[in-house]
């Protein structure tokens, strides 16, 4: 099997070049622009940020992915599905107002911003998991599903649970729905928090298999678990965060989940992936607020492999040397620390991510072999 081709560039400059301009000619250098685009739907997947957190990427860039689609012939949407966790991104509301108050508008990025499962999280289509040993049809949102084409544009950072966030982490949780993230989460069953139950009854709309049941003498919201499958549908209807699942799934079942997700979103249609390591905090642009960068900026990374594409930038992460005064050199200088030659698991030694890279290649989303291509 050939090796896939990850073309990067690294963040030098040169007179009448910004970086923008210079992100298109590495895609065009990778070969996006060879991509039938004309008159196609082009979803284009990233992260807005949460409130407080300044790590996520610059709209400029999403703007240059945006402006070269349009060039291309293709229609360009920016588009992210909601958090599982009570956030300023839980619903579409909250969650567009959170992109426009980090600087992602139709005015600064060029194309419309649509929430990929809808207002409450809750509009979602089931898609096959060719392959998948965890996850047999996928809830992803569809507004995802919808486009002709499909583009990640990823923030490479550290993560707290998955070790690091690139690409399958961009497609494979960030286009799940409210249910999907469930999905790749819990193997339980919601739990409602008495106090903030409202017993307002909007859950029970969402459920098909008689899994609440109202107290009509407490006005609150109870779960019947003998009829409950978990599926995870009440979350989104819930506008009080009265809901939860504890049953966490374990990292490496995570992983697994999370590339098979991702695979159910590529699968079946063209497909292209960039990754920019730049701002590498040690945590996901889900928190609101980022720590100082653990490693320096690298580059921009392009390719039409999303494996191969993280692999990459795993590899490039690794050779670096640690930057001063943060999370990852902390650790390293504690006293009782264990050195695993693994600058994100050294970072967060309680996460895993190598578990994620083997079965996305198992299950054929990419190869983890690679030829690396250097555009100056």
């Amino acid at each position: 099997m050939a090796k896939s081709k990850v073309y990067y560039t690294d963040f030098r400059s040169k007179l009448g070049e910004g970086l923008p301009t210079k992100l298109k000619r590495l895609l065009k250098t990778a070969g996006m622009d060879q991509m039938d685009l004309d008159n196609k739907f082009v979803a284009i997947k990233m992260h807005f940020g949460e409130l407080g957190n300044l790590g996520f990427l610059r709209p400029n860039y999403a703007r240059a992915v945006v402006d070269m689609v349009k060039e291309m012939g293709g229609k360009p949407y920016l588009t992210d599905c909601n958090t599982l966790y009570p956030g300023s991104r839980k619903n579409a509301l909250e969650h567009l107002e959170c992109a426009w108050q980090n600087g992602f508008t139709p005015l600064t990025v060029g194309c419309p911003i649509l929430i990929g499962d809808g207002l409450k999280g809750t509009d979602d289509i089931s898609v096959p998991v060719e392959g998948g040993e965890y996850i047999k049809e996928a809830k992803i949102g569809r507004a995802v599903m919808d486009g002709d084409v499909f583009i990640s544009l990823s923030h490479f950072k550290g993560h707290e649970m998955a070790g690091f966030g690139g690409a399958i982490k961009n497609i494979g949780m960030g286009c799940g729905s409210r249910a999907g993230k469930k999905d790749q989460h819990s193997n339980g069953k919601p739990t409602i928090d008495q106090e903030s139950c409202k017993g307002c009854r909007r859950c029970m709309r969402e459920c098909a298999n008689n899994g609440l049941v109202f107290d009509a003498e407490n006005k609150k919201m109870q779960v019947n678990a003998d009829n409950c499958v978990g599926c995870g549908r009440c979350l989104g209807a819930c506008n009080f965060d009265a809901i939860r699942f504890t049953n966490d799934a374990a990292t490496k079942e995570l992983n697994c989940r999370m590339a098979e997700y991702a695979k159910a979103v590529v699968d079946g249609r063209p497909n292209f992936h960039i990754s920019l390591i730049v701002d590498v905090s040690p945590n996901c642009d889900c928190h609101a607020e980022n720590d100082a960068p653990i490693l320096p900026n690298i580059g921009m990374f392009a390719s039409f492999d999303p494996l191969a594409l993280d692999q990459a930038c795993v590899d490039a992460c690794l050779k670096q040397e640690p930057l001063p005064n943060s999370q990852l050199s902390d650790n390293m200088h504690s006293e009782h620390f264990c050195d695993h030659h693994d600058h994100f698991v050294n970072s967060t030694p309680e996460s895993e991510y190598k578990t994620c890279l083997e079965h996305a290649e198992k299950i054929g989303l990419g190869s983890r072999e690679y030829e690396l291509i250097f555009m100056k």
